[in-house]
């Protein structure tokens, strides 16, 4: 996590006067060029960060420059404390956990409490200690910019060996994706984690693409007009609340029983409305309403084969 990065940085510039960016790149094992960069992100934060070359040089902070004790409010945190244990959900950061016992132990009570009162888990059901570790390598692949290696498997088996310059962790749902260049394809792909297979970092470095994180790229090919289809379902009573949870309530008519939203359509689609099972009935379009008849009697004939 950048975050709990900065915070610690910050700490440990305001214990010491100086401090060598080659010694907080070994501390946070990252490049010397992010702790670069990091020391420009609190510069314009209004941290005063310098930075000097040459044997007795370094990185500072601004003779007589000290922080309140009081830099979060007992909300703000907690907030922090709690993002940071969600996050360590999921893969390990050690740093991350320094930082968190950090927090911890200038917390008073009151804000200890206000910690437990939520408790955010991003781990899948069950122990997937694979998927840990790839998020991890993942992460520190990410931090010190090295590419990656994999072999990905596509939804209908196919498979490709990939080289990769890896950018952005993504959780959409609750399924992992690696966002990143593709050396292949040339462009930016989005890979599902769960398909990738033999997971190597590289010795190949590279430098961070300009990406505008804030606008969601991933979403821009998925949810293009010509890729949606708009759906109407019928459904039974008894799964209501399931409906709402999953589609929306505002997309929910508790009248007649029918969900009206648009979404991509492709495989996932597919099996998607299929997993609701005898619950559920697709009323338009009629060609979704044929493909997922037709999956459903191959279902049944392949129990049948098996029987005879």
């Amino acid at each position: 996590m950048r975050l709990d990065r900065l915070l610690t940085m910050t700490m440990i510039l305001i214990n010491r006067k100086k401090v060598k960016a080659q010694e907080l790149a070994e501390l946070f094992e990252v490049s010397v060029r992010t702790i670069y960069r990091d020391v420009e992100t609190l510069s314009l934060a209004g941290v005063p960060v310098i930075s000097q070359q040459g044997v007795n040089g370094g990185i500072s902070l601004i003779d007589g420059y000290r922080v309140d004790k009081q830099v979060f409010t007992k909300e703000e945190l907690a907030s922090l404390s709690i993002a940071i244990k969600s996050a360590l959900t999921s893969y390990e950061d050690a740093h991350a956990e320094a930082v968190l016992e950090k927090l911890t132990g200038v917390a008073d009570e009151k804000v200890k409490q206000s910690i437990d009162q939520l408790f955010i888990d991003l781990s899948p059901w069950g122990h997937n200690v694979i998927l840990k570790e790839q998020i991890t390598l993942l992460k520190k692949a990410i931090e010190n910019e090295y590419c990656v290696s994999f072999t990905y498997s596509t939804g209908y088996g196919q498979t490709s060996n990939r080289l990769i310059e890896p950018h952005t962790i993504v959780q959409k749902g609750k399924v992992w994706f690696v966002y990143g260049y593709c050396l292949l394809r040339e462009s930016f792909r989005l890979f599902k984690i769960s398909r990738m297979k033999n997971l190597t970092r590289e010795m190949t470095s590279f430098e961070r693409k300009e990406v505008n994180l804030s606008a969601l790229p991933w979403n821009e090919d998925w949810f293009q007009p010509q890729n949606l289809v708009d759906l109407t379902l019928s459904f039974d009573p008894k799964i209501m609340t399931l409906m709402e949870e999953t589609f929306g309530a505002d997309n929910v008519n508790i009248e007649n029983l029918s969900v009206h939203i648009s979404l991509p359509e492709d495989e996932w689609l597919y099996g998607f409305l299929l997993s609701f099972g005898h619950r559920i009935k697709i009323l338009k379009p009629t060609h979704i309403s044929e493909i997922v008849q037709e999956r459903a009697r191959e279902i049944v004939d392949l129990y049948r084969d098996n029987e005879s």
